[in-house]
C-alpha cells in the first residue's frame, strides 16, 4: 500500500473514510467543499475546531477563482491560505495523526499534499496558581494540561533565541507530545543528546500515567531506591529558573507539571518562596526545612530508643517519658500511626470539598482525643506522630516525604530489635541509600557535598544575592 496520498480526491477519502472510521465516530466530521473548480474535503475533529474560525476558512476557499488557483501547492499554502500555522504532509500516517490531534487537514483534488491547518484551540481550565506549589510572594500562574500553552508560559519568562524546545512523540497509540526545554549554551549537550534517544527509544503503547510513565521509561533502573530522581513542579516560574540553571524541563501533553532534570537531593529540596524573600529570609526558609526534614526522619526512632533505655534520659528531659499504661508496645503504635496517616491522608484527598471541614473536625476530636482515652494510644505517641505528619507538609516534592517515611518505619523496626545498634544501623542504611542513588545523567545525588564543591555546596545551603553582570 502506499503511503503516500494520491493527487485523486475520490481515492483519499476512501482511505481516510476506512482509516479514521468516519461513519462510525461521530466527533470525526468531514465536510465536502469546493476551491476554485476543484473539489476539496476538509477533515477535523469536532471540539478542537471553533466555528468563527472554520466559518473563516471556508469564505476565504469560496472566494477563490480559477484564474487565482496555483498549480503548485506550496505558492497556495504561502501566499493564498490566511492563516499562520500551515504545513504540507503527503504522508498518510502523519496526517491521520495531525486530524486525530485535532489539525484540519485539507485535501484538494489534484494536489499531491495534504495542507494542515494548526487552528486548533483545547479545551483548558485558567492558568491559575497550583494548590501544591503555592508561595506566600511571586507569580499567580501555574501550568495547565495544554503542553503549547505550558511552552508558551515558559517563553514569556525566558526571551532568548538559545532556548530549544523540541518536540517528540511517545506511544504507539497515543502519540503523546513530549517537550524538551533546554539552554543551548548551558545545557549539557551529551546529556540532551542521550536524554532525546532515551525518549525516542521507549517502546510503550501510550503514556497511561502522563508524567510517572514517561520517567519509568527514562529511568528504569534501581527502582527499589524510594530517593526522587526526578523534580515535579508546576510552577513555571520555578522551571525557568531551572532550564536557566543548565537543567532541563520535560513537558507532557496533558500534565500541568514539568519534570526537572537531572536533581540532587538538594535541588528537590529547594522552593521558590526561597528565591522571593530577601536573602536573610531565604536562607532561613530553607535551613529550617532541612532541619525539620531531618527531625521527622529522626525523631520518632531515637524516642523509641530512649523509651527502650529511659536511663539514658537527662533528667531535664524526664518529662518524655510515658508515664500512663501501655497497652500496646510502643512499636506498634507507631507503626499503626503511620499507617493511620495515610489513610486520613487519603481520606481527605476523596472527600468532598464542602465536607472537607466537618470530617476534619471530626477526625481531630474522635480520632485524636478519644483514641487515647481508649487506651489504643499514648498521649507521648500521638503528639510526636502529629509533629512529623505536620512536618511532612514542608516538602514541596511527595516523593521525597514518602522517601524519608520509607527510612524512618526501617530505623524504627531495627530499633525496636536491635536497640542502639538497630539505630545506628538504620542511619548508616539511610545514608547508603541517598549516597548510592544517582541521578538520570549518572552523577552523585549529593552533589556537591560528593563531590565537594565548597562555592557550590554554599548556594545550595544559603541563599546568595543576586550576582549583577557588568556592563
Amino acid at each position: 500500500m502506499e503511503k503516500t496520498i494520491s493527487t485523486d480526491l475520490i481515492e483519499n477519502m476512501e482511505y481516510f473514510h476506512q482509516k479514521l472510521k468516519v461513519d462510525k465516530n461521530f466527533d470525526i466530521i468531514y465536510k465536502m467543499t469546493a476551491v476554485a473548480d476543484r473539489g476539496a474535503c476538509i477533515y477535523f475533529i469536532d471540539g478542537f475546531i471553533k466555528d468563527e474560525i472554520m466559518e473563516k476558512i471556508l469564505e476565504f476557499f469560496h472566494s477563490i477563482t480559477p484564474e487565482d488557483l496555483p498549480e503548485d501547492s506550496e505558492d497556495l499554502s504561502h501566499d493564498y491560505i490566511p492563516y499562520v500555522e500551515v504545513d504540507m504532509l503527503d504522508d498518510r500516517e502523519e496526517i491521520a495523526k495531525n486530524i486525530l490531534s485535532g489539525v484540519l487537514c485539507l485535501f484538494i483534488d489534484g494536489y499531491s499534499k495534504c495542507f494542515a491547518i494548526d487552528c486548533r484551540t483545547y479545551p483548558m481550565r485558567s492558568v491559575g496558581e497550583p494548590d501544591k506549589d503555592k508561595v506566600l510572594r511571586g507569580s499567580r500562574d501555574g501550568f495547565v494540561e495544554t503542553v503549547v500553552f505550558n511552552t508558551a508560559l515558559i517563553r514569556r519568562r525566558i526571551r532568548s533565541p538559545k532556548l530549544s524546545m523540541e518536540m517528540l512523540n511517545v506511544g504507539t497509540t497515543s502519540k503523546s507530545d513530549v517537550v524538551l526545554c533546554y539552554m543551548d549554551d548551558r545545557a549539557d549537550k551529551e546529556f540532551v543528546r542521550e536524554l532525546k534517544e532515551r525518549i525516542q527509544s521507549v517502546k510503550v503503547d501510550a503514556l497511561t500515567m502522563n508524567q510517572e510513565s514517561l520517567a519509568e521509561c527514562i529511568y528504569p533502573r534501581k527502582w527499589y531506591n524510594p530517593f526522587p530522581k526526578f523534580k515535579y513542579t508546576e510552577r513555571p516560574d520555578t522551571t525557568a529558573a531551572s532550564i536557566l540553571e543548565g537543567q532541563v524541563a520535560i513537558l507532557v501533553d496533558n500534565s500541568p507539571a514539568a519534570i526537572i532534570l537531572p536533581v540532587s537531593i538538594f535541588d528537590i529540596m529547594e522552593e521558590a518562596d526561597d528565591f522571593y524573600f530577601p536573602p536573610i529570609t531565604g536562607t532561613y526558609l530553607r535551613v529550617t526545612r532541612g532541619m525539620i526534614a531531618f527531625l521527622t526522619l529522626i525523631l520518632t526512632p531515637l524516642w523509641l530508643l530512649l523509651m527502650q533505655n529511659p536511663e539514658w534520659i537527662p533528667k531535664s528531659f524526664e518529662f518524655i517519658k510515658v508515664t500512663d499504661t501501655m497497652n500496646i508496645p510502643l512499636l506498634a503504635q507507631l507503626l499503626i500511626l503511620e499507617f493511620a496517616i495515610d489513610g486520613l491522608r487519603l481520606a481527605a484527598i476523596n472527600t468532598p470539598n464542602m465536607l472537607t471541614t466537618p470530617l476534619s473536625v471530626i477526625a481531630a476530636l474522635v480520632v485524636g482525643e478519644f483514641a487515647v482515652k481508649s487506651g489504643w494510644f499514648n498521649s507521648e505517641t500521638m503528639l510526636y506522630m502529629a509533629f512529623v505528619a505536620i512536618a511532612n507538609y514542608t516538602q514541596a516534592s511527595y516523593e521525597l516525604g514518602y522517601a524519608f517515611k520509607f527510612m524512618r518505619i526501617i530505623m524504627l523496626i531495627l530499633t525496636a530489635l536491635f536497640n542502639i545498634y538497630g539505630f545506628i544501623i538504620g542511619i548508616i542504611v539511610t545514608i547508603l541509600v541517598v549516597a548510592t542513588n544517582k541521578t538520570v545523567a549518572g552523577r552523585s545525588y549529593l552533589y556537591p557535598l560528593f563531590p565537594f564543591n565548597g562555592k557550590q555546596l554554599f548556594r545550595r545551603l544559603f541563599r546568595k544575592r543576586i550576582d549583577f553582570q557588568d556592563e
